[in-house]
C-alpha cells in the first residue's frame, strides 16, 4: 500500500462475482494507470461463497502502475450496503463506486474527474444525457420498467434523469455527508443516494455513458417491481425524517 493516501478510490461491490471480476478490475486499473493520480481500487466483498476474494488476489498481483488494489468485508447484505461501507472507509479526495459488470465503460472516468476537479460534488453516469448511447440495449421490458420508476422518482432527485447507471463518483467531503445518511440496500440505494444530495443542496452532474446492458442481472421488473415501489416509499419516509 503507498504511503500517501489514494486521489481516488473506486468502490466495486462484489457478491459471488467471480465471473466478471477478473475482467472488470483489469479494465479499471489498465485505464486508471493512464490518469495522473495516485488510485485505488476497493473491492467490498459482501458475503461471497465462490471465487471472488481469489480473483481480487489475482489480479492484485499483475496490477499496473499507480493503481492500488484492496479488498474489504461487508456483513451486512445488499449493494447500498457494500458501497457504504466501502466509502465511508476511504479517505480519498475523490470516492465512487460502479457495478462489478463494468455496464459503463472505464474511460468516462477522465469526463468524471474533469467535473470532480471543477468543484463538482456528485457526478454520475447518465444512460440518458445529451451524447449518451446504449452499445446492446435493455430489453424493452426495462425499459419500460425503468420509466415509470423515475416518474416515481421524480419528485425526490430533481433533475436528475438517470438515477440508476452504477457508475457515481463524489468529493471525499460529498461522500462523507451523503453516505453517512444513507440506509437503503436494495434497488432505492441509488435513489436515496441522489435524493440525499438533492435534499443537501449538492448539485449533481450527468456525464453521457456508452452502456452496455450485461446479461446476469438478479433484478427483475415483474417479480420485483413490488418490493422496489416499498423501497422507494422507504426512502421517501427516510427524507422526511432527515434533519
Amino acid at each position: 500500500m503507498h504511503d500517501r493516501q489514494p486521489d481516488l478510490d473506486i468502490v466495486v461491490p462484489a457478491y459471488n462475482e467471480e465471473a466478471r471480476l477478473g475482467p472488470t478490475l483489469r479494465a479499471l486499473a489498465a485505464h486508471t494507470a493512464t490518469l495522473p493520480l495516485r488510485v485505488q481500487i476497493t473491492v467490498v466483498d459482501n458475503g461471497s461463497v465462490d471465487r471472488s476474494a481469489e480473483v481480487v488476489d489475482e489480479v492484485a498481483q499483475q496490477r499496473p502502475g499507480n493503481t492500488e488494489l484492496r479488498l474489504i468485508g461487508c456483513a451486512r447484505q445488499g449493494k447500498g450496503a457494500a458501497v457504504r461501507r466501502g466509502l465511508l472507509a476511504s479517505t480519498a479526495r475523490y470516492r465512487g463506486f460502479c457495478d462489478a459488470d463494468l455496464s459503463t465503460p472505464p474511460q468516462v472516468l477522465t469526463d468524471v474527474l474533469g467535473h470532480l476537479e471543477r468543484g463538482a460534488p456528485v457526478v454520475i453516469g447518465s444512460r440518458r444525457a445529451p451524447g449518451a448511447s446504449y452499445a446492446v440495449a435493455q430489453p424493452l421490458v426495462r425499459r419500460l420498467g425503468s420509466s415509470t420508476f423515475r416518474m416515481l422518482t421524480r419528485p425526490m432527485v430533481g433533475e436528475v434523469a438517470d438515477t440508476q447507471c452504477g457508475f457515481k463518483f463524489f468529493s471525499g467531503d460529498a461522500a462523507q455527508q451523503i453516505f453517512s445518511r444513507v440506509t437503503a440496500r436494495g434497488f432505492a440505494f441509488d435513489v436515496e443516494v441522489l435524493a440525499v444530495a438533492n435534499r443537501l443542496g449538492m448539485p449533481v452532474v450527468e456525464v453521457p455513458v456508452r452502456w452496455t446492458d450485461q446479461a446476469g442481472s438478479s433484478f427483475h421488473v415483474w417479480s420485483h417491481g413490488r418490493r422496489v415501489v416499498s423501497e422507494v416509499v422507504a426512502v421517501r419516509a427516510a427524507l422526511a425524517r432527515m434533519s
